[in-house]
């Protein structure tokens, strides 16, 4: 009876049959379907050098001759051999890491099975189409022409969202210590006009795979962003490294593999300070923290560093990241177990991209079509997701997901596997010495944040990523901390995307958060 094993190919994880039975991959190489494509490809290859180098030859008014054209065929074939040498070389080196991949992770599993059954249904394909949006797709989206005049076109969040909602909104930028040159987007007031006092400042910092448009994916009257800046906050919008909007240095280009060497350590370290040091310089006052997600991690992991403590009026922290060895995520802990962010780094894909034009224009489609539901596409990555709906999910795909490192998701592999809050871990004692001075990487602290910070921790019972008894072990981290300066919001049906999207999340949580707020 044939299985199926996991097989990665240009990044993109995929389902491959295999038997006992099958034959050597010389044997399948030479089957007559593979050498009736091959020749296919060869011959499309062929013409259409020839008749590209006829029209340049032709416009030009340059004699086409017999030599001219068997110089194209000759380019032509010798650039396909080369590609098809390089393809070899590639497969041979799949083939080594499935078979670590098959030695790490019991392929009988039953719950495996339930994943890859050959009974395919018409929702187990949306679900596919969802779970390869969120974890799988990687390209480079700067190679793509029209994915580039997509984004020159764009002239930032301001326009893309804040301003179709009549909300002021002013573009700005700031640049790292290491040479990122990040988006921040600032909405000085609400719609009811800037009225008497002063306004205090709010960064909102959002999570993996997102970017600053997490808080504005909601209507007006749901949107935090949109809901501080009508409740008297003077309130700033900041997209981290990476994503659309910040994907420019100094002198690095998406293309260059130095541009993604880096994961939320380089966050933590360089993308909050800046942020916050600009901030604090536009407004002159201090600021009110609040993070969703990995938002919260880099905030927390700054703070138990002694970091930005001096300009930090109050953290407010939505689904806190700190311990996620307890992670019930299905999909994140396969990821993490199969060592599937290390194996596109060692096929050099240094960029994680979960965004493809096709998935996306796919999805949107199946959502509009009668009976079918499409709130539950982030269940298995995120948890059961209490209170989405289709709008918001459609307003999710048009915008979202976003890029990372795959240096970051490694990263946080390293922390479901391991269970603790360390920095980026090289895996080699040397290399870590080089980085850190000792043979492994420095933990950071929950304890070491200053116990007078008042602090406000909302976190929900169905929660797949940021699992309750995780955030159990955060708090208890903080047992030290002033009772009267932290706040505990749990809900029992929210899970992680609920504190963003959900369409009561005004009432179940912002509502909270601000009186939080204004206490401080």
């Amino acid at each position: 009876m044939k299985g199926f094993s996991f097989r990665i190919y240009r990044g993109i994880p995929r389902l491959r049959a295999s038997g006992s039975g099958s034959g050597s991959s010389l044997a399948n190489y030479f089957t007559l379907p593979q050498l009736k494509r091959k020749a296919s490809n060869s011959w499309s290859a062929v013409q259409d050098t020839y008749y590209s180098t006829k029209d340049i030859f032709e416009r030009h008014k340059v004699v086409f001759t017999v030599s001219t054209s068997i110089a194209s065929v000759l380019t032509a074939w010798a650039g396909y051999t080369i590609r098809h040498y390089h393809e070899t070389r590639v497969d041979q080196r799949l083939e080594s890491i499935e078979k670590a991949m098959k030695s790490s992770y019991p392929m009988e599993d039953p719950e495996f099975k339930k994943l890859v059954s050959r009974n395919v249904s018409f929702p187990a394909c949306i679900a596919t189409a969802g779970t390869t949006l969120i974890i799988g797709r990687t390209q480079l989206p700067s190679n793509n022409a029209k994915a580039r005049a997509t984004l020159a076109a764009d002239d930032g969040i301001c326009s893309a969202m804040v301003e179709t909602y009549n909300y002021p909104c002013q573009e700005h930028q700031v640049t790292t210590r290491d040479g990122y040159i990040l988006s921040l987007q600032n909405i000085p007031f609400g719609q009811s006009g800037k009225g008497p006092g002063e306004r205090p400042p709010v960064l909102l910092q959002h999570g993996v795979l997102m970017d600053a448009i997490t808080w504005l994916l909601n209507p007006p009257e749901q949107s935090l962003a949109c809901l501080l800046a009508d409740n008297g906050f003077d309130v700033w919008l900041v997209s981290t490294r990476g994503t659309k909007y910040s994907r420019t240095h100094t002198s690095l280009s998406p293309d260059d593999v130095a541009f993604w060497d880096w994961s939320w350590d380089e966050l933590a370290a360089y993308d909050l300070p800046a942020t916050f040091q600009y901030v604090y310089d536009q407004t002159g006052q201090k600021l009110h923290y609040v993070g969703h997600s990995m938002g919260t991690l880099i905030g927390l992991a700054a703070f138990s560093k002694g970091q930005l403590v001096n300009m930090l009026r109050s953290a407010s922290m939505l689904c806190p990241i700190a311990y996620v060895g307890q992670m019930t995520s299905p999909l994140a802990r396969i990821g993490a177990d199969n060592l599937l962010a290390e194996a596109l780094y060692w096929l050099n894909i240094h960029e994680f991209n979960p965004r493809g034009d096709a998935v996306i224009k796919l999805l949107l489609h199946m959502c509009k079509e009668k009976g079918i539901d499409c709130t539950n596409l982030l269940t298995s990555f995120t948890g059961q997701n209490c209170c989405l709906n289709s709008t918001i999910v459609s307003v999710f795909l048009q915008h979202e997901p976003q890029s990372t490192s795959t240096k970051n998701m490694i990263h946080f592999a390293q922390m479901i596997r391991e269970g603790t809050i360390k920095m980026y871990d090289y895996g080699d004692e040397k290399e870590n010495e080089k980085h850190y001075g000792q043979p492994s990487p420095p933990s950071y602290e929950m304890k070491n944040i200053p116990s007078n910070i008042p602090l406000y921790l909302a976190y929900g019972g169905a929660d797949a990523l940021s699992d309750k008894e995780d955030v159990k072990l955060l708090i208890q981290s903080l047992q030290d901390h002033e009772l009267d300066k932290m706040v505990l919001e749990y809900r029992e049906d929210y899970a992680h995307a609920d504190y963003v999207m959900a369409v009561n999340v005004k009432e179940n949580v912002y509502d909270s958060l601000m009186a939080f707020l204004r206490l401080q």
